[in-house]
């Protein structure tokens, strides 16, 4: 048998390389080894995912009898892959190949099973794989929430909408000439209307409540666009069933502060944006530090990712925008706005792929 206590220097040797490489899930790889060295029979499969264009996929096989292992094909980018196995010869580590997908899927927990509990999917996610992040991010709850949650987006906003118009009107005057527009979280429809000047465009909506489709539809039909140009898809916008540079245009609002994952989300955005395509958002966002309107937030934002489905008041959508790197860059603006909103300072602006 392998013990985890063999592989400490080694695993160490490889997270220098991995953060070398700019990973973004080095804490969960942490977290994870620590959960792993209180069994000596286990397996940890661990997705590091880094820039689109080089991620690193690993899976260490920890002690566990040489019989019992079934060693999975993980994949990589080609230059990490030498890299890697150059520094891991141990018998514990499996063999690498190259690797279409470019997103991670540490969606599991550690298991004591030798069978991986997650399996790799292509570059696009199928509508099977979108289900089961679904179910596993946001787990199925009564009808009679979906019901409520989806009355109040459809009835309870209007003053928000009414305030918020003027910026959006600003905002979706940049969509350019989009004739396929993907809106994540779009609840009950209330922008479908501002793409009632586009001609021949085809909206896509996604959301995880699935009480939300006849709301948008109907928001669809009062905006004048024909029943064949509307598509529901119920999902997360961590796994979205669409293939790579599909789309012209993508929009959120009010919906990074509820997301379960921001960058794995800017990540498919990106990723099922053709090029040049176009992110327009408009979010809410974290107050500055150290000031009384965060103090508030802070004190608040507990009861308010139990009342409005897992918002957060705190989230620094801004910097994870910046952090994500779209090719051509990102416009951020400042919303300044009076209702009770203001609680939740907004920005809006668009991301360039």
């Amino acid at each position: 048998m392998i013990r985890t206590r063999q592989y400490q220097n080694k695993i160490s040797q490889l997270l220098l390389n991995f953060k070398k490489q700019k990973c973004m899930v080095y804490i969960i790889v942490k977290k994870v080894l620590k959960r792993v060295s209180s069994s000596r029979e286990a397996i940890a499969m661990m997705i590091l995912h880094c820039k689109p264009s080089s991620p690193i996929s690993v899976n260490i096989l920890e002690s566990s009898p040489p019989q019992r292992r079934r060693p999975t094909t993980i994949r990589c980018s080609a230059k990490i892959q030498k890299s890697i196995l150059n520094s891991s010869t141990d018998p514990g580590f499996s063999k690498f190949s190259l690797c279409p997908c470019g997103r991670k899927h540490f969606l599991g927990e550690p298991t004591t099973t030798t069978t991986p509990f997650l399996p790799i999917s292509p570059s696009h996610a199928s509508q099977s794989s979108s289900s089961e992040v679904l179910n596993k991010l946001r787990p199925p709850k009564p009808d009679w929430y979906f019901e409520l949650y989806g009355w109040f987006r459809s009835s309870g906003m209007e003053r928000y909408e009414k305030e918020i118009a003027g910026y959006k009107k600003k905002l979706f005057s940049q969509v350019g000439n989009a004739e396929k527009v993907l809106e994540i979280g779009i609840g009950a429809g209330p922008n479908i209307k501002y793409y009632n000047s586009l001609p021949n465009v085809s909206i896509l909506g996604v959301d995880p409540n699935p009480k939300m489709e006849s709301y948008a539809r109907k928001a669809a039909i009062e905006a004048g666009l024909k029943s064949e140009d509307f598509k529901f898809i119920h999902g997360v916008a961590e796994c979205i069933p669409l293939e790579d540079a599909s789309v012209d245009a993508v929009v959120t609002s009010l919906v990074m502060c509820s997301v379960t994952d921001v960058t794995q989300t800017l990540n498919e955005i990106k990723r099922i944006l053709k090029p040049g395509g176009r992110y327009l958002f408009v979010e809410h966002v974290a107050a500055e530090d150290g000031s009384f309107l965060r103090m508030v937030q802070n004190v608040l934002d507990p009861v308010q990712q139990v009342v409005a489905d897992g918002c957060h008041l705190t989230r620094p959508t801004g910097e994870s925008l910046l952090k994500a790197e779209f090719p051509g860059g990102v416009d951020i603006n400042k919303a300044s706005l009076t209702s009770f909103f203001h609680l939740s300072p907004h920005i809006y602006g668009v991301a360039y792929n």
